[in-house]
């Protein structure tokens, strides 16, 4: 018997380590509800910037101390959770880091009143809170590139990425009345509390046991689990594309994150008579089904026969939510095109 080439050996090995469709299914429902978890963390300061800022006697550079912190620590684990998820598993990486986000968020409200020092304690927290987080996207990219067929792998990213206009959404709601109810300590109890109860789940009923301890054994001792894989850096930087691609990021990220932020601020601050609940809820209403018809617009092109690049152009200049995002325009490795589907 002839063995295969190295080429189709590879691509079935790939095929065979991806889920089964009730598998698939079972992970996007329960990756939309971690990434909805993920954003009512995030969200959970600017929702309580005004309140908080009146409880510790903050002005407007102070708060914008805080609320800006958590990316300082957000932008140092990108390419981190990349790599340590093709290297353990997207669905570890994701699972470790939410129950230490999770318990961190929760205990917020305590760790700010430990001292007088409220601004330094809070600015601390938050930089945690983003250095943990921000493994979160890069380590589901590799999940779901390594185990989802190409043909449903837009709709399931999309699926899976509307779980950040949906936390947004309960924090928004749920959060505002909690907050005019209960005070500000209530938000962070409650999304931090759901966090740690969805990593429970995880752990008991989609992974084992096993492998935890062993990806745990692998960041404390920084083993290798897989073959060492060279980077062309100095190729990829100077194509075009990757730096149309940061650009992308870039712009969309300013523009999200300015209004994630501030506008629970603005609004409070403009309105004041109006319900916190409606100014927090009705902005991101419109962004769920247009990331799903997005997604599955994607899938439907591809597999009319257009090119992969295409679409993923064409998404993201149009800005549909672009569910395949911006990595989608980037060359091969060896800087020749990318593959058509």
């Amino acid at each position: 018997m002839q063995p295969l080439p190295p080429e189709e050996a590879r691509r079935d090995g790939a095929e065979d380590a991806q889920w089964s469709r009730p598998e698939c299914q079972a992970w996007t429902g329960t990756l939309l509800l971690g990434t909805g978890l993920l954003y009512c963390a995030r969200v959970s300061v600017p929702v309580c910037a005004v309140s908080m800022s009146q409880d510790f006697g903050w002005n407007k550079k102070e708060a914008g101390v805080v609320l800006s912190s958590f990316f300082w620590g957000y932008c140092l684990t990108q390419v981190v959770g990349g790599h340590l998820g093709d290297r353990i598993g997207g669905e570890k990486v994701i699972l470790l880091s939410a129950s230490a986000w999770g318990f961190i968020t929760a205990a917020t409200p305590l760790l700010a009143r430990l001292s007088s020092a409220h601004l330094v304690l809070m600015t601390f927290s938050r930089i945690l809170t983003g250095l943990l987080q921000g493994v979160y996207f890069p380590a589901l990219t590799s999940l779901l590139s390594q185990k989802v067929r190409e043909s449903e792998r837009a709709f399931t990213y999309s699926a899976v990425g509307a779980g950040s206009q949906f936390g947004t959404l309960v924090t928004g709601a749920v959060g505002s009345l909690l907050l005019d109810r209960y005070g500000w300590p209530s938000v962070f109890y409650l999304s931090g509390g759901l966090t740690l109860l969805w990593v429970c789940y995880v752990h008991r009923y989609l992974l084992s046991e096993k492998d935890l301890i062993l990806a745990l054994g692998v960041l404390v001792r920084g083993l290798r689990v897989s073959r060492r894989t060279k980077v062309p850096w100095r190729q990829l930087f100077r194509k075009p594309s990757v730096w149309a691609a940061i650009s992308a990021q870039l712009s969309s990220a300013c523009a999200l994150f300015i209004l994630l932020s501030w506008l629970p601020t603005f609004f409070k601050e403009t309105f004041p008579s109006s319900k916190g609940w409606v100014f927090n809820v009705v902005p991101w209403l419109v962004a769920i089904p247009a990331g799903l018809f997005s997604g599955f617009l994607s899938d439907h092109l591809i597999n009319q026969g257009y090119r992969t690049i295409t679409v993923r152009k064409f998404m993201q200049v149009g800005r549909w939510n672009a569910p395949l995002d911006t990595p989608g325009l980037l060359p091969g490795p060896a800087g020749c095109d990318p593959p058509v589907s």
